[in-house]
């Protein structure tokens, strides 16, 4: 009697498994954001980095990561950052090309990759920019942070401060050049980010793609620059960025390639030579290339609107596309009812700092989000005096 009931019951719940769908047994799996990354099975990319990161530049999606968010010493790819907050500068107004940069004991001391700078000599910011991007000049690099903070530390202390707001939470900088140093830390995820920060200016480019120039170029003694990244040479749309190498760090790299108007940039730490370094950088390259596209939301330098802003020197601020808006797509995905939409967050009041939030745009398919990006100020605007808002405000009653 007691085994006919067993029989009946596990026949029982045969049945009503066969009844339900699979999935009810099955573990509940999250289904993906709309904006988050392109789901990717392990590729095998950069099998002998210690950390690495592939991502798109337009949209910031990340297309692969490997232990991207480890912190590591960054060796000379900290280098970015430096030529971010100078190309910053470049923008504000605070720095021209044509500056003349004057190289102090302690700038011309720097050991390493350098462009043997001599104390007092004197070179143009745009020079400068080309021995810090094409040969890795720890001694232009020191002189541009003294140029922009005064000080190596109240310049490093900028740096740390414009990681904060790119929120690049693994990272600590302790000098402008990446010298080894105890505490000088960063990840592959924080270096493609700020990469990708820099991009944004179209024009650092002409510096980080050229293959070889020359400084002190009317002088008796020209100096020849060749490039540390030997990619922009080999790698069919590469230009950029960042090679770094210290016996502690190992061969690093921070590359970006532009390929059909889709850019993408590859991060690399801890590779065990240069050869291995480039060949699975080229190798994170042709997988993005091969398998993504960018459908184009706003193209570089189209207007994005006017911003009205309260109480500042300009009252009004014409907002342009610095840099192309995109969003990443698997190749044959559909491109149907893709919109977008600018959001301004309230009223933007004065003073306004360089690279600070003011709103996002929002990119839907349809009715579901495919991606938020960041608008970020792109200019300064200090706040008005009380005369200039008075005649201001006249001017607006009789105009």
């Amino acid at each position: 009697m007691l085994n006919n009931r067993l029989i009946k019951l596990a026949m029982l719940i045969i049945a009503i498994s066969l009844a339900l769908p699979a999935t009810a047994f099955a573990a509940n799996e999250p289904k993906p954001a709309p904006n988050a990354a392109p789901q990717t099975s392990d590729a095998g990319l950069a099998p002998s980095a210690r950390s690495a990161i592939l991502m798109d530049a337009d949209s910031g999606t990340i297309i692969y990561e490997k232990n991207s968010h480890d912190r590591l010493p960054p060796a000379s790819i900290t280098k970015i950052m430096t030529m971010l907050l100078i190309m910053e500068a470049l923008d504000d107004g605070k720095l021209k090309l044509t500056d003349p940069v004057r190289t102090s004991e302690y700038a011309a001391s720097m050991g390493g990759s350098q462009i043997f700078l001599e104390p007092g000599e004197e070179m143009t910011v745009d020079d400068m920019i080309k021995g810090i991007a094409l040969a890795s000049g720890n001694d232009a690099s020191v002189a541009m942070a003294e140029k922009l903070g005064g000080t190596e530390q109240q310049f490093v202390a900028m740096m740390n401060e414009r990681a904060q707001q790119l929120g690049m939470k693994d990272t600590n900088f302790m000098n402008p050049n990446g010298l080894p140093v105890e505490g000088h830390r960063t990840s592959a995820h924080d270096i493609a980010v700020m990469s990708r920060e820099l991009l944004k200016h179209s024009e650092i480019t002409k510096y980080t793609g050229l293959y070889q120039d020359y400084l002190r170029k009317t002088s008796e003694k020209p100096f020849w620059l060749v490039n540390t990244n030997k990619l922009v040479r080999f790698y069919s749309g590469a230009d950029g960025l960042k090679t770094g190498f210290t016996s502690e760090a190992k061969y690093c790299l921070s590359a970006t390639a532009l390929r059909d108007g889709m850019r993408v940039i590859a991060v690399v730490m801890g590779e065990p030579d240069t050869k291995t370094r480039n060949a699975e950088v080229s190798q994170m390259f042709d997988y993005s290339f091969a398998q993504y596209m960018n459908y184009p939301i706003i193209k570089e330098g189209e207007s994005m609107g006017t911003l009205q802003i309260e109480k500042g020197t300009a009252a009004t601020l014409p907002l342009v596309a610095k840099h192309p808006y995109s969003v990443l797509l698997k190749k044959g995905s559909p491109t149907t009812d893709i919109r977008h939409e600018l959001i301004i967050e309230g009223s933007l009041k004065a003073p306004i700092q360089i690279g600070q939030p003011i709103g996002k745009l929002v990119v839907y398919q349809g009715n579901e989000v495919l991606k938020e990006f960041a608008v970020d100020a792109p200019l300064s605007i200090e706040r008005a005096g009380w005369w200039k808002l008075v005649k201001r405000t006249f001017s607006g009653l009789f105009s």
